[in-house]
Parts: C-alpha cells; sequence; structure tokens
C-alpha cells in the first residue's frame, strides 16, 4: 500500500516534470551523495581502487566524485523514464550506424545485444523496439517487490519491447520471425563456479555465460553496442557485430569479446559505469584450472 502510495503521489507526478528541473533535484541529490548519504561509498572507492591502481589518490577521489554526479543523474533520467514520451526518448537516443542492423534484417537472424550496465542503460531497454527493425525482447528477473516489479515492467514495455523471465528465455526463439533480445552481463554471477572467469579491469572477475551459451544453442547474432553520453540526458548508440556465426568460434572467444568492449568503454567514459555494485565480491575458485578446463570440456562435447 505505501509503495502504491509513494509511486502514484511522489515518483510518478516527478516524472512528468521537465528534464531540465529534474536536473535541478538531481545536483540536491548529488550534494546529498556526496556529504550527507554517501550511498555505498565504500564499495564504489574499492572497486575504483581496484580497477585504476595507477591513479593518483586525488584522480581515484575526482572519479568517485564524477560517478555520484552520473549516478545522481541517472536516477532522475530512470524517474522520467516512466513517462517520457516517444518522440523526446527517439530525440535524446541517437543512432549512430543503424545500416548494422538493418543488413542484419535482411538476413533474417535473430540478434543478441550485448552491453552492461553502463550511461543510461534503462532508456536504451525502453526505446529498443524503437530503435532497432526486430521484434525486441530483454531477459530480466522479477523484482522482490511485486508492484515496483509490475509497473517497471510496464513502463519498459510501452513501446513495444517485451520483458521475458529469465527462467523462461528459450521462448524468445521460437518465433516465426527474427527477433532481437537484450542482455546486460556484468552483474556479479550468482555462482561462481559456473561462470567464465577472465581478467576485467585488472581483476580476476567471474563473467556472466549466458550470452555465449544462447549464441550457440540458437544460432544468433551477437551485436554489441556502446552507448555514450553527450551530455546530461542525450546518449548516443553504436553497434558491433562481434559475429553471426557463433559456432565458427572456439570456446570463450565471444565471451572475452564483449567483455573487453565494455572494459573500452568504461576506460573512455569512467564514471559512467555502475561502481556502486559489489562486482567482485565472488571468490576466486582454489581449483580455477581445473574448472575452466572442465567448463570448456562440457561446453565443446555440447555445441562442437
Amino acid at each position: 500500500m505505501m509503495t502504491a502510495i509513494l509511486y502514484y503521489c511522489v515518483v510518478y507526478p516527478l516524472s512528468l516534470l521537465p528534464l531540465w528541473i529534474l536536473y535541478g533535484l538531481s545536483d540536491l541529490v548529488f550534494l546529498l551523495f556526496m556529504s550527507i548519504l554517501p550511498y555505498r561509498k565504500k564499495v564504489v572507492q574499492i572497486n575504483i581502487e581496484n580497477s585504476f591502481p595507477d591513479l593518483s589518490p586525488r584522480d581515484q577521489a575526482v572519479l568517485v566524485r564524477g560517478f555520484y554526479r552520473h549516478f545522481s543523474d541517472l536516477l532522475i533520467e530512470s524517474i522520467k523514464n516512466l513517462s517520457i514520451s516517444r518522440e523526446e526518448l527517439v530525440r535524446r537516443m541517437k543512432v549512430l550506424n543503424p545500416e548494422v542492423l538493418q543488413e542484419l534484417e535482411k538476413k533474417g537472424k535473430s540478434v543478441l545485444f550485448v552491453s552492461g550496465h553502463f550511461n543510461n542503460w534503462e532508456w536504451f531497454i525502453t526505446s529498443q523496439a524503437l530503435l532497432v527493425p526486430f521484434d525486441s525482447y530483454g531477459i530480466g528477473m522479477p523484482l522482490s517487490n511485486g508492484f515496483w516489479d509490475k509497473k517497471l515492467t510496464e513502463r519498459r514495455q510501452r513501446f513495444g519491447l517485451k520483458v521475458v523471465n529469465a527462467k523462461n528465455y528459450k521462448e524468445m526463439f521460437q518465433q516465426e520471425k527474427a527477433v532481437s533480445v537484450l542482455v546486460l552481463t556484468d552483474q556479479a554471477p550468482a555462482d561462481a563456479r559456473k561462470s567464465y572467469w577472465m581478467e576485467f579491469l585488472q581483476q580476476p572477475t567471474p563473467i556472466l555465460f549466458g550470452v555465449e551459451q544462447m549464441a550457440n544453442e540458437f544460432d544468433l547474432s551477437v551485436v554489441h553496442f556502446t552507448m555514450k553520453k553527450i551530455k546530461r540526458g542525450q546518449y548516443s548508440v553504436e553497434f558491433q557485430v562481434l559475429t553471426e556465426d557463433p559456432k565458427s568460434l572456439s570456446y570463450g572467444v565471444l565471451t572475452e569479446k564483449h567483455v573487453k568492449l565494455l572494459e573500452e568503454s568504461i576506460i573512455d567514459q569512467p564514471c559512467n559505469w555502475l561502481w556502486s555494485h559489489k562486482r567482485w565480491k565472488r571468490e576466486i575458485p582454489t581449483d580455477l584450472n581445473a574448472l575452466k578446463a572442465a567448463q570448456k570440456s562440457k561446453f565443446e562435447a555440447k555445441y562442437r
């Protein structure tokens, strides 16, 4: 009941305000984060220190400050996302190379979009069906709060995207025509022993292996998309085809490709990744080499 009151009486009415007013609120949120309410500040600091050990403490502090500036804008833009119009959303999301997807559409093959929680992924999720020439799907896990899960899913789907529970992912690839499916892969996996381990931001990191698995199981083209923040409320999107034939790639190559591209994006705009996430909370398995060998053998037995 209180959640519904908060949504209808505070959050949604706020979303109806123009962004130039909401950015004034973002400035206040930023000041709160930097002084009174330092949201996960220790997590942010440790993640940045470990990812950029060559930076001086002063430069690391500048990066932390830049993250909270971006994060404050992200929160406000996520509120605006609840009511933003189709026209305004498309105007604020500029696709640099639409011809890449147009060529894939002509081939009639389904596409797996992959990226991370970088810049404003919520705006991409909501605008996906408007930006790409395919029926659009997103994979997600339900939120613990049923009201917020229902409302956010409803808002994300209003321009044509269909959100599918990760447990039911196979139904997306059983359509008669080509579809596009969005996956964000930079969250900490639930199980370190079922992850692909590699170096990411100068640290051994467990990576979700779903992209490579789905691409091979359903013979999907895989496209990485890079978002860049041009200025407040303005983003560019660039697509890069990683493969149209996943079965031609050796084990791990596809995963290494899309993770390295995300890493390059983070290094290019380091303040704009979700540093507050506890990304490196999984312990490195003591038998990592043996685990990697077993995972590779299992993959090749199934898909090669």
